[in-house]
């Protein structure tokens, strides 16, 4: 893991290991900030998701239930006018 300002001076190093296969995590303020990967790897990944990914239709299907939700039966007032 290398913090920002490493990151920033290292820069052939971080990329050099991305490109060896390790994904090379980048914090700023002690916090996880981003991962520098190869392109290789990134497009990988984004194709897997990809092919993962259902349709928005196949997804509202999915949902629980599936049938109407049942109403409340109210009758409506009576209204003088």
């Amino acid at each position: 893991m290398w913090t920002l300002q490493d990151a920033k001076n290292r820069f052939s190093a971080v990329v050099d290991a991305a490109l060896a296969g390790t994904p090379q995590e980048v914090t700023r303020r002690g916090k996880p900030a981003v991962v520098v990967l190869s392109a290789e790897e990134y497009h990988r990944l984004l194709e897997s998701a990809v092919q993962r990914r259902e349709s928005f239709a196949a997804h509202l299907l999915a949902f629980p239930g599936g049938t109407e939700p049942e109403r409340a039966r109210v009758r409506p007032r009576d209204v003088d006018l």
